[in-house]
């Protein structure tokens, strides 16, 4: 057994995780990726086979378990190399590109990743800052003389113009220095990783993710803590944001929301939830709801919009990771006794079809009246982009997004509670509860990351002339209900007594 960086890296975010990866895989891999973390990797490997352009005609390695080409293309000095492999007694690591210096007769390390210099840039670059020590120390001990250290990344300040711009695209940074402040911790955790890896006996107990809120679980938390029920204090609402009063709780054995007791500390939205479950008592505040309702203005309109995030711009005006907005599901109401009408866009061109949606959602559109959505913040952030890229539709795109209402909030304001929601707000939650009749779970498409990649593959001529056709007609379906299960929940709220 040799210590990959992948496995290196799922160890310092919970070492039974990675045990179990190398000793127990099927039940690492017991569950299939989601169309979400399918489509990372997809964009990871698009990136870096589009990174290379930056140091082009090198030689590209292409057996994974091949050392032996790495070794014979370092000794000739090959200028470039692509996914080299390099194996010590102990580890294993692939690098993503080796440039020679010849000013130094060095080879500077490029690590390429499929992120931008944005959001969560400090966490981000300490596990770049691990990702990249793992690969120098491994290089190290071959003698590979290393000189400086990169990670490539897209450039978010990049807007695309007719043609793609590899150098403005990307952008090179230094990560030496960052590096070499971690190198000494990370070679004493290599060998700690490689003790525990190579080991045939299993972890004991739980696992670290014990004390993490319930979306920072690993892979095989339900296998290493099978004492934890499915909803548990790791469900509170945003409890895994104060590990402190986690960890109390299961220091304290409390693992059940039914057991938090009455004075632990929470705050006002978590006790609400904690009081929900342990009454099994729904909590309806009537008059804020009607209130809240009495704010929405007729026509009422519900819509909603699916859309796919491209790493790599694809048109003219787009950043990386821009959504592109392909579909949109609107239901109008104008008669509180009467059933919504229904109307929809879908573009399935690999085109830029911003003005077609635009034109088709100014047209469909009543001219007043609430627009009502779920999280608005997403689709009012899609219209400020499109306006952005479509400055002469600006002003009717401020006009909708001045009309938006979020359904969302009566829930995300705990106006009303219910134990069943869980402590969620998404509509995926809230509409089996209060419109039973309705499910998703009936669809072929159940949620937005398939709706994105069903979109992607139909543009990217993935599917024949049929399975588009019939794919099309899935998206139409899943986004309808989005928008007539907001007029269900709709009508459920404004019939409370």
């Amino acid at each position: 057994m040799k210590l990959t960086k992948t496995d290196y890296l799922i160890y310092r975010d919970c070492e039974k995780n990675a045990w179990l990866k190398v000793h127990k895989p099927d039940i690492y891999f017991d569950k299939p990726l989601s169309a979400f973390d399918q489509s990372i990797i997809e964009t990871g490997n698009e990136v870096d086979t589009l990174a290379r352009e930056l140091f082009p005609n090198g030689v590209l390695v292409s057996d994974r378990n091949e050392t032996e080409e790495t070794i014979k293309l370092l000794k000739s000095k090959t200028p470039v190399i692509y996914q080299p492999v390099f194996e010590t007694d102990l580890y294993k690591t692939i690098c993503d590109i080796l440039v020679w210096n010849k000013d130094f007769n060095v080879y500077d390390l490029y690590e390429v990743k499929a992120s931008n210099s944005g959001e969560d840039k400090s966490a981000k670059d300490k596990l770049y800052s691990y990702d990249i020590a793992f690969q120098y120390l491994v290089l190290k001990e071959l003698n590979i003389p290393l000189g400086k250290l990169f990670v490539i990344r897209f450039n978010n300040q990049y807007v695309r113009g007719a043609e793609l711009d590899i150098d403005q695209l990307f952008l090179k940074e230094d990560f030496t220095e960052k590096v070499m402040n971690v190198v000494d911790g990370v070679s004493l955790e290599m060998k700690t990783a490689y003790d525990l890896l190579s080991s045939n006996k299993e972890p004991f107990g739980s696992c670290k993710c014990i004390t993490r809120g319930r979306s920072s679980h690993c892979t095989t938390f339900s296998y290493s803590n099978p004492q934890v029920p499915d909803y548990s204090v790791h469900d509170i609402s945003r409890i895994g944001m104060s590990k402190s009063k986690l960890t109390e709780l299961i220091d304290s054995n409390i693992l059940l929301i039914e057991d938090v007791p009455e004075d632990f500390p929470l705050s006002e939205k978590q006790r609400n939830q904690v009081l929900a479950t342990q009454l099994d008592k729904i909590f309806i505040k009537k008059e804020e709801i009607k209130s809240f309702l009495n704010t929405m203005v007729m026509p009422l309109s519900f819509l909603d919009y699916e859309t796919f995030a491209a790493g790599v711009p694809r048109f003219v005006g787009f950043s990386p990771f821009n959504q592109i907005t392909f579909q949109f599901s609107l239901h109008v109401l104008s008669d509180k006794n009467k059933e919504p009408e229904h109307s929809e866009f879908i573009f399935t061109k690999n085109e830029n079809g911003d003005e077609e949606f635009i034109s088709a959602l100014i047209e469909k559109l009543p001219k007043s009246g609430s627009i009502i959505v779920w999280n608005k913040s997403f689709e009012m952030g899609r219209n400020k982009d499109l306006a952005k890229r479509n400055p002469e539709y600006k002003i009717a795109l401020e006009d909708i997004n001045s009309r938006m209402i979020d359904l969302m909030d009566i829930f995300s304001n705990q106006y009303f509670v219910h134990p069943k929601f869980k402590g969620k707000t998404s509509i995926k939650y809230i509409l089996p509860i209060l419109a039973p009749e309705l499910s998703y779970k009936v669809l072929d498409i159940q949620e937005g990351a398939s709706a994105s990649d069903t979109w992607n593959k139909i543009v990217s001529d993935v599917y024949s002339k049929e399975e588009k056709l019939e794919k099309i007609q899935h998206l139409k379906t899943y986004c309808k209900l989005d928008t007539y299960a907001m007029y269900a929940i709709w009508k459920h709220l404004n019939e409370l007594d």
